[in-house]
């Protein structure tokens, strides 16, 4: 029998539907409820040939948290797609653009 592993995410929403709070549990990592303020998920449709995504964050998520979110989100894609695909090149391009990012969101850390 194959084995089957379930990731849970669980959305609290207040009256205007905005995201009061976020929680997951992944069955295999011991996480059960763990709060978290933002997630992106991406899922490929192999029937559409086409990305389907839910992006959601609580409405107490700082502009300075979501900077940090989104310049980490890049870095890690660019990880994934070099694993992926192993097109080193391009995803240097992509983490040089990452620092270009940091740099002009004024989040690269102090020296």
């Amino acid at each position: 029998m194959k084995k089957t592993s379930t990731i849970e995410l669980s959305v609290a929403l207040n009256e205007n539907n905005v995201p009061e709070s976020i929680q997951w549990s992944a069955a295999d990592s011991g996480q059960k409820d763990a709060p978290t303020k933002a997630f992106f998920l991406s899922l490929w449709d192999p029937r559409e040939n086409n990305t389907l995504r839910i992006d959601l964050w609580t409405e107490d998520m700082t502009v300075d948290e979501m900077k940090q979110f989104f310049h980490q989100t890049l870095l890690t894609m660019a990880d994934s797609f070099e694993k992926a695909t192993g097109e080193g090149n391009i995803c240097e391009d992509l983490r040089d653009y990452c620092y270009h990012f940091a740099d002009k969101m004024n989040i690269l850390p102090q020296e």
